[in-house]
């Protein structure tokens, strides 16, 4: 294991980390108040979410407009200070979220003053070279398709006018379009609008061209969101200050650095944070795609933990269940000729084809530009060059290949490149494979063209902004697009998941357990995040589905007769299969099960507008299809008032109940107690279904948490899921906070035990190989059902006398009945009986 995956001697390092969504109804004086809370249910660490300036209305913090500023609306410097003094009273450290990539084009503009300068003076400005801007193109004017309707249109009508603002205390010409407040170029003010307006550094367009023509790199396709360089030191220094001086003066010990797979080169962005931070702990969100790694040079301790969430959801699924709800699926009409790869194909050629034409164009300009200065590559024309961009970018699958220019690439890097152009080359004609040679050859930094060339501005560049390209794709085309297309089991639908691995089976989950501790043990384990698609209890709900796969056919068999009166013609496979998984995923039966209750209408309504715009198969955010929309949210919205269909569903989830159960507890300790550093994002330590934000970011009741966590500790029964959930999460927390030698020491390790059924999931954190805590879970509980439950089954555990800290019962070491172990809960967590 490199020294890279461990901070720097005598730094922080978390055993566990709470994550808090900041924002207007959670400020930093909020947050203060729930530090009592958090100490008690065992965490180590706040892990907030990005506290610098965002702009105007922000809800998440990741459209940052002033990396010199606390946010104002969270309750500025200040505030953070009396939050970490609160957090550092009660024995708490913080890691904080970065922003790297990109800051906000805010509305009105002059939020951002680094911006604002660029667009006021262009590549004059002090801070052009912060922003990732051709130049070249547009005739020289960074293109801002802001307009309602054509250029010509606007001025026309009269909507854009010059006006007066101020701005940083000085009074300004600017243009105002509605509320767009834009700069003025000095010198122009007294033109004729039209000419004015061809004068600035900026050209005004109509929105729908951004996606054609957009000369700046975005976050993805989203262009509020600008790319900034940090690749240069003095924008890296200029956008890192406070959060260094955050780090110097002990505010907060860590970071987790959001989309590095943004950044031209991630590697020297780590190695240079490392060498600010004098090592400090820090994770990075990288989503690794099937069995890829985290690239062995990267100054990191791993990432925040998608390659284990949905593993671990997996482990709880029955492969028995895919093929039934694979025929439902082809039988509700949701099926996709070719399954999810050519599903995958499909939404990506969408992408590169669509809102991320512009990005494609560009790297072909650049491609192009290479062939034309090199006498032997001039015959690659730029539309044979288009061709084999677009199909190795559809074909790639990963996010990037993390080449760097003039360091020969790793064998992984290659072999992703080649496996993409084998790909690559079956969609195209066999005049084009010259081409497409050429390209992997200039994407490898290999020799090509006349002898010596390999490197110079225009290939370098190339390399660098295919994988940024690259990895947009990925994340639009399946994240954003396929997995809200795919309804065979939605819940594998997630960041980074592998749907069509379906299951994880014991000897798989324990590898990966094993090297994962091996290869980084300080990397998050995350059940839900502020980006999941679904949470940690939505995801089990769901997943219980595949043990009872027939019932759950009759239950939609049912839920569809009842809703037949009102069900539209328009409602179609997909959208219908997604919705009747999310009410079974949704169903709140965390008190008493005689009383649970299906999701509120306007969450359900807000969810599905948001997924059947995602998928882009009838409407989308641009181009709303009304008629589409107000049919299948009229089905939802019906359904829920139908008391027929609530008493079904209700019905259905009483049944599952006890696979829920275990799937609930299962995952959740197995989660905390796995290699790695334990994430609980807001809320999950107690039993609550939610789904994709902004539904995952309402306020949690951390006074009924509190309250509930303290009756827990005076000795209350847990008696309903909610308390028994947040039960498992404050022991299982309590217990990493007494051992950290066993979970995050430098001799912690991973020890899969033996048991007779692979209904259960057992296995001991040791250090320096000895036992020091065991956990035991049930998975499958329907199958085990079905076998008439544990019987003689039995776990090998470690010899010795052992504590289940969950029931406080004494407990055997050496071979021990399942039937004894979880009598009372689907798990067990023990300690030392002396502890």
């Amino acid at each position: 294991m490199s020294d890279r995956r461990r901070p720097a001697p005598g730094r922080p390092v978390p055993v566990s980390t709470y994550r808090l969504q900041l924002g207007p109804d959670l400020t930093f004086d909020d947050a203060a108040r729930q530090v009592p809370y958090l100490a008690s249910l065992g965490v180590t660490h706040l892990y907030l979410s990005p506290v610098l300036q965002a702009a105007p209305g922000s809800t998440h913090g990741y459209d940052v407009v002033d990396h010199a500023r606390i946010s104002d609306v969270l309750g500025g410097r200040a505030g953070l200070d009396r939050l970490a003094a609160a957090a550092h009273a009660a024995g708490l450290g913080i890691v904080l979220d970065v922003v790297p990539n990109h800051m906000a084009v805010p509305v009105p503009a002059w939020h951002n003053t680094a911006l604002w300068s660029v667009l006021r003076e262009g590549p004059g400005s002090p801070y052009a070279h912060w922003f990732d801007v051709d130049w070249s193109a547009g005739e020289g004017a960074v293109l801002l398709p802001i307009l309602g309707s054509r250029s010509a249109d606007v001025v026309a009508s009269g909507e854009l006018v010059l006006d007066e603002e101020t701005v940083g205390g000085v009074t300004l010409p600017v243009l105002r379009y509605h509320d767009h407040v834009l700069p003025v170029r000095d010198g122009t003010q007294d033109l004729p609008l039209t000419e004015l307006l061809e004068r600035q550094h900026y050209r005004l367009a109509y929105w729908r061209v951004g996606d054609d023509e957009l000369n700046y790199r975005r976050f993805f396709d989203v262009g509020s969101l600008v790319a900034i360089r940090v690749e240069d030191e003095s924008v890296f220094d200029a956008t890192h200050a406070l959060v260094l001086q955050l780090l110097a003066d002990g505010t907060v010990d860590g970071l987790r650095i959001d989309h590095p797979d943004g950044l031209a080169d991630p590697t020297g962005y780590l190695d240079r944070l490392a060498e600010r931070t004098g090592g400090a702990f820090v994770v990075v969100e990288k989503i690794l795609a099937g069995d890829e790694t985290l690239p062995p040079d990267w100054a990191t301790v791993g990432t925040t933990g998608y390659e284990t969430l949905w593993r671990l959801h997996a482990l709880f699924l029955d492969p028995a269940g895919r093929a039934p709800l694979a025929a439902l699926q082809e039988r509700l009409g949701a099926g996709v000729p070719g399954g999810l790869p050519s599903l995958v194909e499909t939404s990506k050629r969408e992408m590169v084809g669509g809102s991320l034409y512009a990005e494609v164009h560009r790297l072909t300009d650049l491609a192009a530009a290479v062939c034309r200065d090199d006498p032997r590559l001039r015959d690659h024309t730029w539309r044979g060059l288009h061709q084999a961009l677009r199909e190795l970018l559809v074909a790639f699958d990963r996010y990037r290949s993390y080449v760097v220019p003039g360091v020969v690439p790793r064998r992984e890097a290659v072999d992703a490149t080649q496996d993409a152009s084998g790909r690559a080359r079956t969609r195209l004609t066999p005049d084009r494979h010259d081409t497409l040679d050429v390209l992997v050859d200039l994407l490898l930094g290999r020799e090509v063209g006349s002898a010596g060339r390999t490197r110079g501005a225009r290939r370098d560049e190339l390399v660098v902004r295919f994988q940024q390209v690259c990895g947009a794709v990925m994340a639009k085309g399946v994240e954003d697009t396929a997995f809200y297309r795919w309804t065979e089991l939605t819940s594998l639908c997630e960041v980074g998941s592998e749907p069509d691995r379906f299951s994880v089976d014991l000897h798989e989950w324990h590898a990966f357990a094993h090297d994962l501790g091996r290869l980084t043990p300080l990397a998050l384990t995350a059940g839900t995040t502020h980006d999941t698609k679904r949470g940690e209890d939505t995801r089990a709900q769901i997943g219980v589905l595949t043990e009872q796969p027939a019932a759950w056919a009759d239950d939609v068999d049912t839920l569809r007769a009842l809703t037949a009166p009102y069900r539209s013609a328009l409602v179609d496979g997909p959208a219908e299969n997604l919705l009747w998984q999310t009410l079974a995923g949704t169903f709140d039966a965390g008190g008493d099960p005689a009383d649970g209750a299906p999701i509120d209408a306007a969450r359900l309504e807000g969810y599905l507008t948001k997924a059947l715009r995602e998928a882009k198969l009838h409407t989308t955010w641009t181009a709303p299809d009304a008629a589409y929309e107000d049919a299948v949210l009229g089905l939802a919205r019906r359904a829920l008032a139908d008391d027929a269909v609530v008493a079904a569903l209700g019905d259905q989830a009483r049944r599952r109940a006890p696979l829920v159960q275990a799937a609930v507890l299962g995952t959740k300790l197995v989660q905390l107690t796995m290699p790695g550093v334990a994430d609980v994002y807001q809320g999950s330590e107690s039993f609550g279904p939610v789904l994709v934000d902004p539904d995952n970011r309402r306020p949690v009741d951390a006074a009924d948490l509190e309250r509930r966590l303290a009756r827990l500790d005076d000795g209350a029964t847990a008696r309903t899921l909610s308390d028994q959930k947040l039960l498992v999460t404050s022991r299982a927390l309590r217990v990493r906070q007494d051992l950290p030698g066993a979970f995050t020491g430098e001799a912690a390790g991973y020890r899969a035990l033996a048991t007779s059924t692979p209904c259960a999931v057992a296995f001991a954190r040791t250090e320096d190989e000895a036992p020091r805590a065991v956990t035991v879970a049930t998975r499958l509980a329907g199958t085990l059902d079905r076998f008439g439950g544990w019987r003689d089954h039995t776990v090998e555990l470690p010899g010795g006398r052992w504590r289940d800290v969950l029931t406080d019962r004494p407990v055997e070491g050496g071979r021990t009945r399942l039937a004894d172990l979880l009598a009372d809960l689907p798990v067990a967590l023990l300690v030392p009986a002396d502890r």
